[in-house]
């Protein structure tokens, strides 16, 4: 955590940040390799492939403190749903060949695994891969690819059997995103980062590109989302931490009437409502790191508890940091309009609170 405090101060003030997001590629080619150089992008990751051997719990406290810069670095996209997919789903030989390569910062990830008509569920896939003579060929849409733009290889979910949302018969391939047959539209998110439509057009592929077993992807792909929710989960109480920071510190200078604003109680109890929200918000992060961490048989249920506490949490802090604001929390030179954005994108990544209130009865209906 101090380490990536440090690198916050040094390498994302404000201007800095913002010259990185009109960048082509969104982010800085340097810092990233400085994630390498820290041993970043190794934490997640086993011993055996050059990793240290971290938990989610460990991921957590990385996470966080992320999200209190507003770092622009694919860490989610490439190391914890790339990284993750590869070594959740990926045999020895392809581990062995990709991992190493992901944590030395040789090589960026992207995942499509989304398409129009799933709303944040990984089953419904209609993107298909046929075997055809000694590999596949594949056809389909895949939206909202986080960061696909500059990834160096993108995994791609398509349905080698089935049909749509059925669990069994997902597999995942490696390819490039240049590959014959594929086609990007790329587009900025609303908190300024980079993402993409991939379209496949009869593109052939060797078996050597389907990663790890043929049908059988699911579970791998449900498990990295998992520890991704709890990643971006951590992210947010980050961010939220810095927001009420921020805007602790503006109430207690900006003066109306001769006074600091931050002494007219009525902005004290949203404040202290606002600190209240990241505080169970921490809470409920900090227990699913652990439940994860720890093979919780529940766990599914608590990721999906989480994202909605979180997501409910970051609204409240977000929209309240801009008011507390006032004008000057509109402006896209001041960074609390920057930290609500970025809250807003995660309220929606891997699930919204709609999607995920809705597994959690799913789930807790099953369990009881």
């Amino acid at each position: 955590r101090d380490s990536i405090e440090r690198f916050v101060q040094d390498h994302y003030a404000p201007t800095q940040r913002a010259a990185l997001i009109s960048s082509d590629l969104g982010y800085s080619p340097a810092n990233w390799r400085l994630y390498a150089d820290m041993g970043w992008l190794g934490l997640p990751f086993e011993e055996r492939y050059g990793g240290y051997g971290g938990s989610p719990v460990d991921t957590a406290i990385l996470m966080e403190a992320l999200g209190r810069g507003l770092v622009l670095e694919p860490y989610i996209s490439s190391v914890l749903m790339g990284g993750g997919l590869v070594a959740a789903a990926g045999l020895h030989a392809q581990k062995d060949a990709i991992l190493p390569r992901l944590i030395a910062g040789e090589l960026t990830l992207a995942c499509a695994y989304l398409e129009p008509q799933s709303r944040f569920n990984p089953a419904d896939v209609e993107t298909t891969a046929d075997a055809v003579g000694d590999g596949y060929r594949i056809d389909g849409h895949k939206c909202v690819v986080y960061q696909g733009s500059s990834a160096d290889r993108i995994i791609v979910s398509a349905r080698t059997a089935g049909s749509r949302c059925e669990r069994v018969g997902i597999s995942l391939f490696l390819l490039s995103p240049n590959h014959p047959g594929v086609t990007r539209k790329d587009y900025k998110t609303l908190d300024g980062q980079n993402a993409s439509e991939f379209y496949f057009r009869d593109v052939r592929l060797g078996h050597e590109c389907l990663l790890g077993e043929v049908g059988q992807a699911l579970p791998s792909i449900e498990q990295t989302l998992d520890r991704v929710v709890s990643a971006v989960c951590a992210e947010a109480v980050g961010a939220m931490e810095a927001s009420n920071a921020i805007t602790r510190d503006y109430i207690k200078k900006r003066e109306q009437f001769g006074v600091p604003i931050g002494s007219f109680q009525v902005l004290q109890h949203r404040w202290v409502d606002m600190h209240t929200e990241a505080e169970m918000a921490k809470s409920m992060s900090d227990v699913l790191a652990m439940r994860l961490r720890d093979g919780d048989a529940e766990g599914g249920a608590m990721v999906a508890a989480a994202k909605v506490r979180v997501g409910k949490a970051a609204q409240a802090v977000g929209q309240g940091a801009v008011q507390l604001h006032g004008g000057i929390g509109m402006t896209d030179e001041y960074p609390i309009g920057h930290y609500y954005k970025r809250l807003m994108m995660i309220d929606m990544l891997f699930g919204n609170q709609d999607y995920h209130a809705t597994q959690y009865e799913r789930l807790t209906a099953a369990a009881s």
